[in-house]
């Protein structure tokens, strides 16, 4: 068997995603699934669409004959779009939680050896239908609240890969999102996080206060009151502090700091507060922080690229095409965010095999690796042989032997993949 394929790009995961146990995951998960299409073969359809930047489901009609892409999923040919469009409807939320804790666990050896600090977010993604149930979140991009489904994203601090997505959250659940992803990163890796980054609106000081109580060190920004503005500009100047700091995009970026030890309400014991002036805000910045070790300057640091982790987590909404969903069921969308935490997985260990690619974005990637044609043949002795067009970038691949050493794949039958250039 022989076929070509303007998609060969996307066997280029196949070795992680064998490496991983794809299929006994998604087994163990407990996802529904027919004779016909089982419950692997469904969930590397969609995923396949997350990986090839496809905007909505429907696309999937895109590459309805192409034989190449349904060998990817297990498959003859990938399923019709009114099949992927009712598979996410059957899944729930219980579901997704056992796919991302088995995904990640598995992934942390290979991504994530030493897990200490992670960045959390919210995303709500606005719902573009009529007469929604849904209740209204603020749309930076909108600059008004609209209706919306709420996300939360955490994301590891140094290498940027996503460790834990949930879209099914009413507004009153939203500041106990916190303290759920502490509990699941404990039963994960039997310890907590030691370091969180999040911004003010992300919880409230009752939470803040359950996080120093499990030792969980924290960084966020308090909201500016107008007597702590007014109090903060009546203090001498000697109060303040000179520091140089480099941050993302700007190096030696001269800051002044005030670093005290206030009280707040809810929360139970004295905390400590580092306000910085020179960060480019009128207003001084306000960092709250339950460390008392730590350099202002190296809170002032990571707090920094946190905002860089939050720009890259809008790059992955514009890549994976997140905001474009239209539908006002949470559990839909649910497992469209699980699929995205686990395509940013896949872009993230390729990047790190490719040399000088480790800090490439998932687009740069897709554009000069994934989105490459070629012709995929099935050969005696169970090999997987996948043959890539001509390209300038093929050298790069050829180095990094992506194939050397990869598992046989269990649900091809375990044939084993070997990649090839013209």
């Amino acid at each position: 068997m022989r076929v070509r394929t303007r998609a060969a790009g996307i066997f280029l995961f196949l070795p992680l995603l064998a490496e991983m146990g794809f299929d006994a995951l998604v087994r163990k998960a407990d996802y529904p699934g027919t004779q016909k299409v089982p419950a692997d073969a469904a969930l590397l359809s969609l995923l396949a669409l997350k990986l090839l930047r496809k905007e909505r489901l429907s696309h999937i009609d895109d590459y309805e004959v192409d034989e190449a892409l349904g060998l990817f999923a297990g498959l003859n040919v990938l399923p019709k779009k009114s099949f992927a469009t009712d598979y996410s409807y059957r899944t729930t939320r219980a579901n997704q939680q056992r796919l991302l804790a088995g995904w990640v666990k598995k992934l942390s050896p290979l991504l994530l050896p030493e897990a200490k600090a992670f960045s959390l977010d919210f995303h709500p993604i606005p719902y573009r239908g009529e007469e929604a149930v849904l209740e209204k979140h603020y749309i930076p991009c909108r600059g008004q609240a609209c209706p919306s489904v709420q996300t939360f994203f955490a994301c590891e601090h140094e290498n940027h890969v996503f460790c834990y997505a949930n879209a099914n959250l009413t507004r009153d659940q939203q500041t106990q999102e916190v303290i759920r992803f502490v509990d699941y990163w404990h039963e994960l890796t039997g310890r907590d996080p030691e370091w969180l980054y999040f911004d003010s609106k992300l919880t409230t000081y009752r939470e803040l206060a359950q996080l120093n109580a499990r030792g969980v060190s924290f960084v966020t920004i308090r909201r500016r009151g107008s007597g702590i503005l007014k109090r903060l500009a009546a203090l001498p100047k000697s109060a303040w502090t000179p520091a140089v700091i480099d941050i993302p995009k700007r190096r030696q970026k001269r800051i002044r700091y005030v670093d005290e030890t206030i009280e707040l309400g809810d929360y139970d014991e004295p905390i400590r507060q580092v306000a910085v002036t020179g960060l480019g805000r009128e207003q001084p910045t306000l960092f709250l922080t339950n460390h008392l070790d730590a350099t202002p300057r190296s809170l002032v640091t990571n707090y920094a690229r946190r905002n860089g982790i939050e720009d890259g987590l809008g790059t992955n909404v514009n890549f994976f095409h997140m905001d474009n969903l239209s539908s006002a069921v949470r559990l839909n969308v649910d497992l469209d965010v699980t699929l995205t935490v686990i395509a940013n997985g896949c872009y993230r260990w390729l990047a790190s095999k490719l040399k000088g690619y480790e800090k490439a974005k998932a687009k740069q990637l897709s554009r000069q690796f994934v989105e490459t044609s070629g012709e995929i043949t099935v050969l005696p002795n169970r090999r997987l042989l996948v043959v890539f067009d001509r390209r300038s970038h093929n050298p790069i691949l050829r180095e990094a032997a992506l194939d050397t050493d990869s598992r046989t794949i269990a649900w091809l039958n375990r044939y084993r993949i070997e990649f090839d250039y013209r």
